[in-house]
């Protein structure tokens, strides 16, 4: 590493948060915060996100559509050479314009802005306070926004996406017809975050939709004078230059290295891969069919190794002839990403720990006791919730139906706890949170069950709830793959027959001998299988009861705990009312083995355990729309995620959830099932397509998928999430004078961020660009100059009042004009500027004082409790 390399890292700093760099002269340049989000097409730039712990860096280099090659080797070499500065931990990404991650892409909440030209042509990133701007941004994207620079002209627009054309003093957001609510919600916040950022809040913003044009005449004169009188219609909407990324479950293993100065790329493995191929004294590519490639370090390879990962990947995609854009990752042997892991079949980190502090060493046999939880927790910690799968303490109200005709047939209580595999039921548990009804509704499937029995299931469990009004929590479960809180709601008594039915009228044939399997550990976690009667089902780890017409045993393996012993011996009192002749594993009478058809070899090494190994959890937002299952992945995801249009795919390994939002797409919705099988069935790792499928609608949430995400809201949607972002939306759109607009461009032009030039060519018609409204002085004539609002809900408009100075919110207390926080700040109700309510000061702020000053954004301070309203206005000293 040279000098120059180590004085440029010296500003790297290891505090939490995002820093950016861009490739100047081929050398690394510091990027002002102002700038973030800004990227100009002729550059390369270096994106450093630390998150603040332990092996939590991430290192992006940034390649734009225009960089030469020269940039772009450069910025690949302080790449490789900042993670060696690093130690070697963090996380490296290429990314290319166009084709950037959802990691990359969510550290710009506000999206992100493509702009022509570069640094090295003079350009500025950012320029605040100045307004001779002249640009159109071609704005796209529903979760994850960008915005790129097009030709100032009519021929730029299309019917199906949104455009801002910024003029520096006014920034007119023109929706397509085509475009949907989130879509218009996001470009309103990047308008916002330009004028916040670019011009000190001082800019204004006003909306036109493009199907009713005719509604803003006041934008659409100062839209044909810059753009001129529009020849015939829009084009029509054109579809994105890709779709997201479809799961690729093609997946090879690669040993790559040098030899004799020539690259070798030597195959190790195809899907599905396991931990134990990966050597620490090596580094590997694994290749998702072109879609991804993700290198892997080793801690133990050579220095030169692992400084030429990077660059060995990048000559591997030109050896296979893919494209440019594909996503390239590098990571270190401790330091892999959760996309990496779901890759194997099996991953376990080193010192892994399961449960509440039991630990497991990978190669060691050995039994570990495991430790018990504290069910009482549940509640208090929803993250122990969603580790265990557990919801409660199981004590709720259980109410079980068998299909019978394909009819709910009510089951008699004795019988609770009984599964015949030729069946399928409904299991409906009742519990209490927060003093509030919630339900859980089980749909389980028996092996010999029949598709139509199947289907009936399925159909009557969306008549169960509907009569719950949509609020329970739907659960399909697979037999013998029974989820952890299905199993305690029985209460250890919970028996999974073969075959047969549990129906009253039926009679099933007599088998002769039959051996059920125990497992577990207490009464929440205790089931009996029934399996094959033949001594190759045995297993040294468990407990079995062999029940004949004469006599039961209980046979103990060596390998089974004091624990499961007692469960065992509980469960055999609820299979067989005869008595037990206890046998230990090594002891057997010869009437045993002739039960069993004859002594013969059966599993008997005693494991260490069987749980899954964790994996951290991954969020998707699932879409059907191309006719093909797609998924857009979310990365390091919040509950702000969750968004109200969209099914999402939440998958902890050992179960799947389905979120369905109030305003999701009704197909999305039908086929969420088929999405989530399809997940599984492609899934790289060969995963169990028998995994839990939970379906969980928005509002009725269980602490086990709460549990998930960090510091839950669960009054996030107790107002209407699109109320609120409409009322956002609308605070911009208030008090919008645009009198104060130069009359004509005039005087010297500043490109975006660039340079002052000559004024630019371009022809005005009319003449003046900003024509005064009129004042708006009823609702129906701000209507008309804010068209947005006829898309309010009637409960927002009701709670909307329109004054003098334009709309104002009781509950938000807009008022339209933005003051310097020095006048607000720890000042007396008489010491305030005139016009400003001492208990309102907060509607004064600009958004990005009041996220400053308050933590949060004004539509998620509206979701708080009044008293902790209070007590951060109190904190911040505006009360």
């Amino acid at each position: 590493m040279t000098e120059e390399s180590l004085d440029a890292f010296r500003s790297v700093s290891r505090k939490p948060g995002l820093q950016i760099w861009t490739i100047n002269n081929m050398k690394m340049a510091p990027v002002s915060p102002r700038g973030y989000g800004n990227f100009f097409e002729g550059d390369c730039y270096i994106v450093l996100y630390n998150r603040g712990s332990r092996q939590s860096i991430d290192i992006h280099y940034w390649i734009g559509n225009t960089s030469s090659q020269d940039e772009q080797g450069a910025a690949a070499i302080y790449v490789t050479q900042l993670d060696e500065y690093l130690g070697g931990s963090p996380l490296q990404h290429r990314e290319v314009q166009g084709y950037e991650s959802p990691r990359f892409r969510g550290y710009f909440k506000n999206g992100l802005i493509y702009k022509k030209g570069g640094v090295a042509s003079g350009f500025h990133h950012v320029d605040t306070n100045v307004y001779n701007i002249l640009r159109l941004l071609h704005v796209k994207g529903r979760k994850h926004v960008t915005a790129t620079e097009v030709e100032v002209s009519w021929n730029s627009f299309n019917n199906g996406d949104i455009f801002l054309l910024d003029i520096g003093k006014a920034i007119v957001q023109w929706n397509g017809p085509q475009s949907n609510r989130r879509e218009k919600l996001k470009a309103v916040l990047l308008a916002q975050d330009i004028r916040d950022r670019e011009r000190g809040g001082r800019a204004q913003i006003g909306v036109v939709e493009g199907g009713d044009e005719k509604d803003s005449p006041e934008l659409m004169k100062i839209m044909t004078a810059v753009l001129g009188q529009r020849n015939g219609p829009v084009r029509e909407a054109t579809p994105d230059d890709r779709s997201d990324q479809a799961q690729n479950n093609n997946v090879r293993l690669y040993h790559v290295f040098e030899h004799s100065g020539n690259l070798v790329v030597q195959e190790v493995a195809t899907e599905p891969l396991t931990q134990d191929l990966l050597r620490s004294s090596d580094c590997y590519i694994a290749d998702q069919r072109g879609s991804s490639v993700m290198v892997w370090k080793g801690k133990q390879a050579s220095k030169e190794e692992r400084r030429e990962a990077l660059n060995r990947a990048l000559g591997y995609i030109k050896a296979k002839n893919y494209p440019s854009s594909t996503s390239v990752k590098v990571m270190s042997e401790g330091g892999e990403s959760a996309m990496f892991k779901h890759l194997f079949k099996s991953w376990r980190d080193k010192g892994q720990t399961q449960g509440l502090g039991t630990t497991y060493n990978v190669g060691k046999i050995a039994k570990v006791d495991q430790t018990k939880f504290d069910v009482m927790q549940l509640h208090a910690r929803p993250e122990l919730a969603a580790q265990h799968r557990m919801v409660d303490d199981a004590s709720g109200d259980v109410t079980v139906w068998r299909i019978e005709n394909l009819e709910l047939a009510e089951v008699n209580r004795r019988t609770y706890g009984q599964f015949y595999g030729g069946d399928c039921y409904l299991v409906l548990y009742t519990y209490q949170r927060s003093g509030q009804q919630q339900y859980i509704l089980y749909m389980w499937q028996g092996r010999h069950a029949t598709t139509d029995e199947i289907t009936a299931c399925a159909y009557q469990a969306v008549n169960v709830d509907n009569k719950y009004n949509g609020a329970p929590v739907q659960v399909r479960v697979v037999m013998g793959k029974e989820p952890r809180h299905f199993l305690a709601i029985f209460k250890g008594k919970l028996i999974i027959f073969e075959g047969g039915t549990g129906r009253a009228s039926a009679v099933n044939p007599d088998k002769g001998a039959r051996l059920f399997q125990v497992r577990g550990n207490d009464e929440l976690s205790t089931k009996a299988t029934e399996v094959q009667a033949r001594a190759s089902s045995l297993n040294t780890n468990d407990v079995f009861l062999l029940k004949t017409d004469h006599v039961s045993y209980l046979w103990y393996g060596k390998g089974c705990s004091g624990d499961e012993r007692v469960v065992g011996r509980a469960m055999s009192d609820v299979l067989s009312k005869q008595d037990k002749q206890v046998v230990m594993e090594g002891q057997e009478p010869a009437e045993f083995w002739v039960a069993l058809g004859g002594k013969g070899p059966y599993a008997s090494d005693k494991r260490m355990q069987r749980e899954e190994p964790l994996h951290s959890p991954r969020l998707f937002e699932c879409s059907n729309q191309t006719g093909r299952f797609r998924m857009t992945e979310v990365d390091d995801f919040t509950q702000d995620d969750l968004d109200e249009e969209d099914v999402m795919l939440l998958d902890t390994w050992e179960e799947i959830f389905l979120w369905v939002g109030n305003l999701a797409n009704q197909y999305e919705t039908k086929e969420a099932w088929n999405s989530a099988q399809e997940y599984l069935r492609t899934h790289p790792a060969r995963r169990d397509p028998d995994t839990p499928i939970i379906f969980v609608k928005e509002g009725h949430e269980p602490p086990t998928f709460t549990g998930w995400f960090n510091a839950w809201d669960p009054h996030k949607w107790s107002v209407s999430e699109s109320d609120l972002n409409m009322i956002s939306l609308t605070h911009v759109l208030c008090h919008q004078d645009f009198s104060n607009l130069n009359k004509s461009p005039g005087g010297s032009y500043q490109a975006p961020g660039g340079p002052m030039t000559s004024p630019p060519v371009y022809r005005t018609h009319g003449g003046d660009l900003s024509p005064r409204p009129a004042t708006p002085t009823s609702p129906s004539t701000l209507r008309t100059q804010s068209p947005v609002l006829m898309n309010l809900s009637p409960s927002s408009r009701f709670n909307l009042t329109f004054t003098d100075g334009g709309i104002k919110s009781p509950s938000a207390g807009y008022s339209g004009k933005f003051l310097d926080p020095e006048l607000l700040i720890n000042k007396s109700p008489s010491e305030l500027p005139q016009g400003v309510d001492p208990s309102q000061r907060e509607a004064h702020l600009s958004d990005v004082d009041f996220e400053n000053l308050l933590g949060s954004s004004r539509a998620d301070f509206l979701r708080l409790p009044k008293w902790r309203q209070t007590d951060l206005k109190k904190k911040a000293g505006l009360f």
